[in-house]
């Protein structure tokens, strides 16, 4: 009888290393280049293990992100439907609606060809948002408010907030980078239809604002 090949204790370990830092959130190629290797190493075993919980790992070696999602229901009404591991966030309609035009932001760069990171102000992310909003007469609640959806964006991961290059300096807008894992939530289909979805957002944010002047 063959003697059974005992696992290597090092690539066992890598291995919870990885699944848990998946269960906590994303893992970024940038922010740690020898744990991404494992992760290419040891995708397919990762890929089975996580397969148990009713996970799938989105592995996107090009764009240097993975992370864990929880996989379709089966279509078969008898199989069993397993508990969602990783719950499900609902967005407010400005947070999507950002989201929304920071995906189409980061279509367009992509298709100039240039830089890799799309880099935008407060202020800029604020003229993309502004035209969709009621009208207001304090500018100062506006900006207030918008920062509030920045931060909820910030706290998904979509968005990361940069360190300004003179941070001694009071008063100077923040800088965020649109980081490129959003592109795996909003896919080419669902910007196929965008013209159609600001509408919606634009009719829905019409009529929020004329019940709030109506109450």
């Amino acid at each position: 009888m063959a003697e059974q090949e005992l696992e290597n204790p090092a690539a066992a370990s890598d291995l919870s290393t990885l699944v848990i830092l998946l269960l906590k959130g994303v893992i970024y190629q940038e922010a740690d280049a020898r744990l991404w290797h494992g992760l290419i190493t040891l995708q397919a075993r990762v890929r089975d293990y996580v397969a148990v919980l009713g996970l799938e790992l989105v592995f996107d070696e090009a764009e240097g992100y993975a992370f864990l999602r929880s996989r379709q229901d089966s279509e078969d009404a008898a199989a069993p439907k397993l508990p969602r591991l990783v719950a499900r966030r609902p967005l407010s309609l400005p947070v999507s609606l950002l989201l929304a035009l920071l995906r189409k932001k980061l279509a367009e760069f992509d298709a100039s060809g240039g830089e890799t990171r799309l880099v935008l102000s407060r202020d800029e992310i604020v003229d993309l948002i502004r035209v969709f909003l009621p009208d207001s007469s304090n500018e100062a609640k506006l900006i207030d408010q918008i920062e509030t959806h920045l931060n909820k964006i910030v706290e998904l991961g979509f968005l990361r907030r940069l360190k300004a290059s003179n941070a001694s300096q009071k008063g100077q807008a923040a800088v965020f980078e649109v980081r490129r894992i959003l592109k795996a939530f909003v896919d080419a289909q669902w910007l196929a239809d965008f013209d159609a979805r600001l509408a919606t957002y634009q009719a829905r944010l019409g009529l929020g604002a004329i019940e709030a002047a109506d109450e």
